[in-house]
């Protein structure tokens, strides 16, 4: 049997009062009765980062560091403004290659279930040289958060949870043959 993959959990906003953990650690909490992969949550506000262009803080290297140690990635994105969060595409942007060859899966949430976002996302990471896979969780904020602000998603999303997952760790087992 092949070594186990790392497939990082990436929450996607920064702001006080996200929402982004919760749906995190429900996603791992899936992805860990898998048993397929190591599954770990990468939180891009622990690392501190700066704008993109205002300097190179240490958050930077340690950013990079993290990413490369990965062989896939599951996005947690929430729509603002029609797109992703500031800080998100900051994050992306403060690395290059440490995304090369590799897959994502995204899960959003929002008003519309995050499609709009998840949309954005794609483009970026096409750019990137990241393989997106289709299915595709999205998440309500009228039916899957109380008060908007409280996860409680419906049942079935578990089961998209699941065939994303299946195929994040089909293509990263595929693209780390060629890294």
């Amino acid at each position: 049997m092949s070594e186990k993959l790392n497939i990082g959990i990436i929450l996607g906003s920064t702001r006080d009062g996200r929402v982004s953990p919760q749906v995190g650690e429900w996603v791992k909490g899936i992805a860990d009765q898998r048993g397929d992969a190591n599954y770990e949550i990468v939180d891009i506000a622990d690392y501190k980062l700066p704008f993109l262009g205002e300097g190179d803080a240490p958050g930077i290297a340690a950013w990079n560091e993290k990413l490369d140690s990965l062989d896939g990635f599951v996005f947690i994105v929430q729509e603002y403004n029609h797109s992703i969060t500031g800080a998100l595409k900051n994050a992306i942007d403060l690395a290059r290659e440490a995304w090369n060859n590799k897959a994502a899966g995204i899960v959003s949430y929002g008003s519309t279930g995050g499609a709009r976002a998840a949309e954005h996302l794609r483009g970026i990471l096409g750019e990137l040289m990241v393989a997106d896979v289709r299915t595709h969780p999205t998440l309500s904020l009228f039916t899957d958060f109380e008060n908007f602000s409280v996860f409680k998603p419906q049942d079935i999303h578990g089961d998209n949870i699941n065939l994303m997952l299946d195929q994040v760790t089909t293509w990263s087992r595929a693209l780390k043959t060629i890294r």
